[in-house]
């Protein structure tokens, strides 16, 4: 599989990484965020969440990560 920039982003290659352990403990009671069927299931909650900033908890993701996780959302959400 060639990562050329025109490849969608896939669940597995590149939106899994973005959420770390500590965003999956966050969310255990709602979803799993390492779960492919739970992140395409809750995808459009979870980028409403992403674009206002609540998500992570933490702290923001930086633009480039929210548009990445949009992208895939718009895409067909790849696996």
């Amino acid at each position: 599989m060639t990562n050329d920039i025109t490849d969608p982003a896939g669940f597995e290659s590149h939106i899994k990484a973005m959420f770390r352990e500590r965003d999956r403990r966050a969310m255990e009671y709602r979803f799993d965020l390492w779960s492919y069927d739970d992140v395409s299931r809750h995808a459009e909650a979870i980028l409403a969440r992403l674009r206002d900033g609540s998500m992570p908890c933490d702290g923001a993701w930086p633009p480039a990560q929210v548009d990445l996780f949009q992208s895939w959302v718009e895409s067909g959400r790849p696996q």
